[in-house]
């Protein structure tokens, strides 16, 4: 069995990593320790940190750490912010690693470093250039960059991964506000919503990262990843108040009213991620690797009422 690393043990995706077999001996870094693995070394993850030690023997790195999209943003300087963690303590470590004989270096990265919308049944696909729209995602483009150079420097294969929108048992954000309100005897003005948006399940995101381990055409490549089941917002509260056993309770609303009127409240952001289309092609994920995603969405939406309210 291979040796492997994990960064973010403790976070939505590292934990629900941490269940699967082939993490059940990783080793586990970061400030805090996962509940689920007693294999933890206490370190933090910036440009300047020595990892020599942890890094003995590694074969495998999954980098999951990182400094997530926050909404309400207080830094003064939130590119400085994401930049230190999502980009230069990722390379320092990257750099590191190789540097160890670390055979792969699995990064996930999001699907916002190709822009935050796409048009209209015209999904982002593997090939696409960056479109970094905020710095969140900027920060992620640099570290894309860094480990692709590092990858034609060195030895150690790089495989990087970029989904969208992830939701699963456990889940917050956006996909956690949207079942509160769906949980709320209130009506939502979305039904006449066209759009189309990819999501991928913590249960189909971690299925991929484990393929991806020891692969052999996973090596030096860059996957998209969802569920391959797109769907619509409405479509969305439909299934999710289907399988939560709640009322539907949205109703048919002029979209260019919505806009407006978020528009007016200064929430025009809000507008773009339940009316606006974000779509992923995962097809060169699929043919690369022979993979298909497993989890249904409407099992996977299932276990993220598993533990609410």
């Amino acid at each position: 069995m291979p040796r492997i690393l994990l960064t973010g043990g403790n976070g939505f995706l590292g934990s629900a990593l941490l269940e699967k077999p082939a993490f059940h001996d990783a080793l586990v870094v970061g400030r805090t320790p996962p509940i689920l693995n007693i294999n933890f070394s206490p370190i933090s993850l910036d440009k300047v940190s020595d990892y020599k030690k942890i890094l003995s023997g590694i074969d495998i790195l999954v980098h999951a750490a990182a400094r997530t999209h926050i909404m309400d943003e207080r830094s003064n300087n939130p590119l400085a912010e994401y930049l230190n963690i999502n980009t230069h303590a990722t390379l320092n470590l990257a750099k590191q690693a190789a540097n160890e004989g670390v055979k792969r270096f699995i990064f996930i990265s999001s699907i916002k470093v190709l822009g935050e919308k796409s048009d209209f049944g015209h999904p982002f696909n593997s090939t696409d250039q960056f479109n970094p729209q905020d710095p969140y995602s900027v920060s992620k483009v640099e570290a894309e960059i860094g480990l692709q150079k590092l990858m034609e420097e060195t030895n150690m294969e790089v495989v990087i991964i970029r989904p969208p929108l992830v939701y699963g048992r456990g889940v917050k954000g956006n996909f956690a506000k949207l079942m509160k309100l769906i949980a709320l005897p209130f009506p939502l003005p979305l039904g006449s919503v066209n759009n189309k948006r990819s999501l991928v399940s913590i249960e189909n995101l971690v299925d991929l990262i484990c393929i991806c381990l020891e692969h052999q055409k996973a090596k030096n490549q860059t996957f998209l990843v969802s569920d391959d089941h797109d769907l619509s917002t409405p479509e969305l509260l439909s299934l999710i108040c289907r399988v939560g056993r709640y009322k539907n309770r949205s109703f048919k609303f002029p979209v260019w009213l919505l806009a407006l009127m978020l528009q007016c409240f200064g929430k025009s952001s809000i507008f773009e991620r339940l009316c606006g289309s974000m779509q992923v092609d995962i097809t060169h994920t699929k043919t690369q690797l022979n993979w298909t995603p497993p989890f249904s969405p409407e099992s996977c939406i299932e276990n993220c009422w598993s533990d609410r309210f």
